[in-house]
């Protein structure tokens, strides 16, 4: 079963999966540019949506952290430019797993600059 999305009815939903299965049938006939370009667009939407990071305004301030954690990304950014292995991270922070090391890189090379920032800010504090 699907989610309802906020706002959709049951004739909406109905709409959309019907649509769905349309596109399904179509995609065959795509060429590899036309679904490059599918994919690209799907990307964009989802580009906020980070697996393993979150941010909320009552944790750490909102400051983009791992979840099921209170470490936030800038600082585990911050200590790999000082020389920290992620051998080293992963041994300081038990309950950290090398996939959240991952997200958390991948989440820092997307938003460097609202990472920079960050780290700048936290020197300074």
């Amino acid at each position: 079963m699907v989610a309802k999305p906020p706002g959709f009815g049951d004739n909406e939903l109905r709409n959309a999966m019907a649509s769905l299965s349309d596109f399904e049938r179509m995609l065959p006939a795509l060429s590899r540019g036309e679904k490059a370009q599918l994919l690209k667009w799907v990307v964009q939407d989802l580009d906020e949506g980070f697996p393993g990071i979150d941010s909320r305004p009552d944790v750490c301030g909102g400051e983009p952290c791992l979840v099921r954690t209170r470490i936030p990304v800038w600082l585990l950014e911050q200590a790999r430019r000082l020389g920290t292995s992620e051998q080293a991270l992963l041994a300081a922070y038990p309950h950290l797993r090398a996939e959240d090391l991952v997200n958390a890189w991948a989440y820092a090379r997307s938003h460097a600059g609202e990472i920079e920032s960050q780290i700048r800010d936290n020197e300074t504090a």
